[in-house]
């Protein structure tokens, strides 16, 4: 894949990470980069450092990895069970009984350190909505105080020519952006 078209300078790392649907079936997870990724999620920033993020990580061939494929929804059933990992980001809805409102988006910022680190240690990943959010809870015993966010792929990446069809195609296609003016409510 190439580097994202950019109308401004940003980092090699962010311009070269892709969500790639296509990981390699066979190859173990690297532990020392998956740590390296935990980490940088670990670092990131929280509102007043609650850090209300968890995570569940299973690895392929585990029954967690077998929940989490279970638990996913449509095409993404299709080509996730092949992810070296499979990563449940989820969110504490409280602490110490005061409400956490920002709780999703800071553990959407976890997220997204993980994948530049993941992507800057030779890892791929690719974050999915599509999933039953009350299985992945029963599965790992959430409660009623957390709540999963997202799922995240994350592997080595795959033999595209050797990948079905429909996911050569969209690992393929073009990366697209809308233009940031599009995305500006205000800009004074």
């Amino acid at each position: 894949m190439s580097p994202a078209m950019t109308d401004a300078p940003i980092l090699d790392v962010l311009a070269e990470r892709w969500s790639t649907r296509i990981f390699d079936p066979s190859t173990p997870i690297d532990e020392a980069a998956l740590a390296s990724a935990l980490e940088a999620a670990r670092w990131a920033p929280s509102a007043n450092n609650t850090q209300p993020w968890r995570f569940a990580v299973a690895r392929r061939g585990t029954a967690q990895h077998a929940q989490i494929v279970d638990a996913l929804m449509g095409f993404n059933q299709s080509w996730a069970a092949d992810a070296g990992a499979l990563i449940v980001f989820a969110a504490s809805a409280s602490l110490d009984g005061k409400p956490l409102p920002w709780a999703a988006y800071d553990t959407g910022q976890a997220a997204a350190h993980f994948t530049v680190q993941a992507h800057a240690s030779g890892l791929y990943t690719h974050q999915m909505g599509g999933f039953d959010r009350s299985a992945i809870g029963t599965a790992f015993g959430f409660g009623e105080n957390l709540a999963a966010v997202t799922v995240m792929a994350v592997g080595a990446l795959g033999d595209t020519a050797a990948a079905p069809e429909a996911l050569r195609e969209r690992e393929l296609a073009p990366r697209t952006r809308r233009p940031i003016a599009e995305s500006l409510v205000v800009d004074a």
